[in-house]
């Protein structure tokens, strides 16, 4: 007969990390996202100093203001309006905040919750930036026929409701990636973002270029975020207690 089987060593497995916990939300990441990211944002900056040091570029420009501004119509001034306080900054935070939490509640996901706040966020983040190092003044309210919303001051360079919008459509199609939804989402995002750019014209205070220079600057703001959310954003949430990060069901 045999003896008692020998009980084998074993040793504690390495402590699970908040992506084995979680299935931790993995940004789309560029290759060389650093590399893109300061290419973007270059490109945002040499453009932004080169309106600045034309100033006929900018004159051609408030052309396309005003004659907009000659032909306002009352539906159209109406989603123009719409367009600017649904993505103004009050209300865009309040749209970003119900959407994580329905993510939050209904996937019971903490990690997906946050990279879509931070990823919807990240344009408003990056327009704020731009705005401080290039400060272009605004299309002049006076030199328009019909200002609808006059604003005034060196914020003008990149408009931060497109950057938002364009941010916004990242963040939703993060969400969408994989399901039947994506393809649909990516496409309304896009003719979002370009409502959005138009209606900043329209309205009169943004000019051609600022509105151009917001698609590349939320580029540059999700391409960077993307590379340091996969690369930190792991370890962060694994300090956090499990009961917080493990979806409801999931072992």
């Amino acid at each position: 007969m045999n003896g008692p089987a020998r009980a084998h060593k074993t040793t504690p497995g390495p402590r699970p990390t908040a992506g084995a916990r979680t299935r931790f939300p993995v940004l789309p990441q560029a290759r060389h996202w650093l590399l893109l990211g300061a290419l973007l944002c270059a490109a945002v900056v040499v453009l932004g100093f080169t309106v600045q040091l034309l100033p006929g570029d900018t004159a051609a420009e408030l052309h396309v203001d005003q004659d907009l501004s000659t032909h306002h119509v009352a539906v159209l001034t109406a989603v123009a309006m719409g367009i600017n306080f649904l993505f103004g900054p009050v209300a865009g935070l309040g749209l970003i905040a119900v959407i994580a939490v329905v993510v939050l509640l209904v996937r019971r996901d903490l990690a997906t919750a946050v990279a879509f706040g931070v990823v919807a966020c990240s344009g408003w983040v990056a327009s704020e930036v731009f705005k401080l190092i290039v400060a272009r003044q605004r299309p002049n309210p006076a030199l328009l026929f019909d200002p609808l919303s006059p604003e005034t001051g060196s914020n003008s360079f990149p408009s931060g409701h497109v950057s938002f919008a364009v941010a916004l459509a990242f963040a939703l199609y993060f969400l969408a990636r994989g399901t039947r939804w994506s393809k649909l989402v990516a496409a309304a995002g896009a003719v979002v973002a370009v409502t959005v750019a138009w209606s900043r014209l329209y309205v009169g205070v943004h000019y051609p270029t600022d509105v151009a220079a917001s698609f590349l600057a939320a580029s540059a703001a999700f391409v960077l975020l993307a590379g340091l959310w996969n690369r930190y954003a792991p370890r962060l949430f694994d300090r956090l207690p499990a009961a917080l990060t493990t979806p409801s069901g999931r072992r």
